[in-house]
């Protein structure tokens, strides 16, 4: 069965990194696309960036780009979220993402709380 587990979060002052790690299994990762998504208190869940399954092309939302980067060990059928710069606004639970024939699987989720 799809699985995917996140890591990686916690609390860090305003400016900090903090790098997420999303491992992944019971499909083939390697030939995969993987999103990362988040969701504040009280909002929405919303698109971090993705990856394909090369990890040549990427995107990112606009309120991210240049502060996170997103990459992926397809040995290790793992993703990871290199966040820099955080600020309070980023505070979320941080998802990752996979779809596979048509249904979307997610992870448990980590927390991430940007405060001083």
């Amino acid at each position: 069965q799809v699985q995917l587990v996140e890591s990686g979060g916690g609390l860090v002052q305003p400016g900090g990194s903090l790098r997420l790690s999303c491992a992944a299994s019971g499909f083939t990762f390697s030939i995969s696309a993987m999103s990362w998504y988040r969701q504040a208190p009280g909002k929405g869940r919303e698109l971090v960036g993705r990856i394909t399954s090369g990890g040549v092309g990427t995107d990112y939302a606009g309120s991210v780009k240049g502060r996170f980067t997103i990459s992926r060990d397809n040995v290790k059928n793992t993703v990871y979220l290199q966040m820099n710069s955080l600020k309070p606004e980023d505070t979320a639970v941080y998802y990752c993402k996979t779809v596979q024939y048509g249904y979307i699987y997610w992870g448990q989720g980590t927390q991430v709380t940007v405060s001083s």
